[in-house]
This record gives structure tokens, sequence and C-alpha cells, in this order.
């Protein structure tokens, strides 16, 4: 199996925490339920009316591409500090759709069965970004002890 084709099937793995070494942000549980999202997110965005499609239903997509992107531009960052703080951009993003959510939901554009669903997803994102922050300060402090 080639380079591209082993990096694709990980890619159509489902979402399931990785039990392994982190090797790529691919391989985060944190990136893997914000794609998650953005899959739901985007077809839920398919069935908005018209008059939304470059409103609402592009800032609910730009929220959740936010997400992963952030996450992975944090996981390429040199230091800990910055991959924190690009963690917690994403964290906003997925916030923003949660807001975004309840619009949706007061206009009818989406149903409550969709909302609930969606809307405990994100919020299990914003949950595991808080735990991938946790875990990047712990190796952060970690690491600043034993250069002491």
């Amino acid at each position: 199996m080639t380079k591209l084709e082993n990096r694709n099937a990980k890619l159509e793995k489902p979402s399931v925490p990785s039990l392994g070494r982190i090797r790529d942000f691919t391989d985060l549980q944190a990136w893997q339920l914000g794609r998650e999202l953005r899959q739901q997110i985007y077809a839920l965005c398919a069935g908005f009316p018209p008059a939304e499609r470059y409103a609402l239903a592009q800032q609910l997509r730009r929220a959740t591409i936010s997400v992963t992107a952030n996450i992975a531009e944090g996981f390429g960052r040199y230091s800990y500090q910055e991959n924190i703080q690009f963690c917690r951009l994403a964290r906003g993003s997925a916030y923003e759709i949660r807001d975004h959510l309840i619009t949706s939901a007061d206009q009818h554009y989406i149903t409550l069965e969709d909302f609930k669903r969606v809307e405990a997803l994100a919020t299990r994102v914003i949950q595991t970004v808080n735990g991938y922050i946790r875990s990047t300060q712990a190796r952060q402090k970690a690491a600043n002890g034993a250069k002491a």
C-alpha cells in the first residue's frame, strides 16, 4: 500500500478514539469528531431554504471548517502554546456552531431531532477539544519540568 493509499484509508475510518501514538492531526479524536460534525452540518445546510444559502448556511459551513482547520494548524505548530491557542479558536468556532444551530431551529430550517443530534455532537467536540487542551498543557508542563 502506498503512502497516499494508507493516508486515505485512515481518513475513511470511523470516528473512534485513537489508542496508538498520535502521528498526524487526523489521529486526534478532537479532529475526527470535528470532521463528523462538519459532515453533518453540510448535510443539514443542503436542506436550508435558498434565501439562507449565502447567509446562515454559509456561516455554519465556515464555522465547521474552522474547527478542523484550527485543530490541524495547531497540531502543525512548533510550540505547545501555539497549539493550545489554535485549539481555543477551534473551540470558539464550535460554540459559534451551537449558536447557529439554535437560530436554525428557531427559524424551523432544521427539525428538533436534527438540532438535538448535531448540537450534542458540537458539545462533544467542545469537550474533546477541552481535553486535548488539558493534555497539551500537561505535556508542556512535563517538557518544561524536564528542562529545569
